[in-house]
């Protein structure tokens, strides 16, 4: 059975949230800049605190936009709230979970290798270095916990649990076949990867999109959230510790862990006791 066409005003949440998210971002990282130069830091080069806290509230912004349209479009339409399951916070069995993120895992890697053997990538990503994580322990820290832990729940929350959601409303059948959903996950691929332009160098953006698309195709076919904040994780905990950081197995991993664990505990009281629906929500509440 096909899925309810969700109320016009729900697609355009879509637009409205990256405008939104973008607008008060760099907002906010104005006034973190200018109020850092107030205590001695470069507006030019701010310093490693001003950019870390400036990331922490670039972030936050995309999930607070997300957020306030959510309940806009409850005064604007009529129809309630919606809940945390129907943006994937949705507990799922352990199987399911530990299989999605190895297979996925397997055919993102998989296919980054063989881009690499076509595309000569050079350098590291900017993000780290301008944090200052070779330089200070403290900024180590802080950074592998954004890194790590803020930057998936918030980019999952908002790429996986909101747009994909939403943009999986659009209608688009090809030879009577629905292709909504591979479309929502191309649109949030490419977001996704534009999203990194700031701070990874543009060989980068390829391999980034398809992660963006491999985590959609992980939400739609696990129905849950958790999956994907798990390999985004773990990714990110590898590529701090291998590009920056030169860490051996260990480390990574004991990050990787402890990332997962403080994903779980700050996010793990939002999955309620809804069912298992693997590919049966919509997140735009249709």
């Amino acid at each position: 059975m096909d899925e309810p066409r969700p109320h016009p005003v729900s697609l355009l949440l879509a637009p409205a949230a990256v405008v939104i998210g973008l607008a008060a971002g760099f907002l906010v990282t104005v006034i973190v800049e200018v109020v850092g130069h107030a205590f001695g830091s470069s507006l030019t080069s701010p310093s490693p605190a001003v950019s870390l806290v400036s990331d922490y509230l670039f972030d936050l912004c995309f999930v607070a936009a997300a957020l306030y349209l959510v309940v806009l479009r409850r005064g604007l339409t009529g129809r309630p709230v919606m809940g945390a399951a129907t943006f994937g916070y949705r507990r799922i069995p352990w199987r399911v979970g530990v299989t999605a993120v190895v297979l996925a895992g397997a055919a993102y890697y998989g296919i980054s290798f063989l881009y690499s053997l076509l595309v000569t990538v050079k350098g590291t990503d900017k993000l780290p270095s301008e944090l200052g994580v070779t330089h200070s322990t403290v900024a180590a820290l802080f950074t592998a916990i954004f890194v790590c832990v803020v930057a998936p729940i918030c980019e999952e929350f908002f790429f996986r649990g909101f747009l994909f959601g939403v943009l999986r409303g659009i209608r688009a059948r090809i030879f009577g076949q629905e292709f909504g959903t591979l479309i929502a996950a191309i649109i949030v691929a490419i977001l996704f990867g534009l999203a990194h332009s700031g701070s990874a160098k543009p060989e980068y953006l390829i391999p980034l999109g398809l992660l963006g698309f491999v985590l959609c195709l992980v939400r739609w076919f696990t129905g849950s959230l958790y999956p994907c904040m798990a390999i985004h994780a773990i990714n990110n905990a590898v590529a701090l510790g291998v590009n920056e950081m030169h860490w051996g197995a260990g480390p990574i991993v004991a990050v990787a862990v402890s990332a997962l664990a403080a994903i779980g505990l700050i996010t793990g009281r939002l999955s309620g006791p809804a069912p298992w629906r693997p590919r049966r929500e919509l997140a735009s509440g249709g």
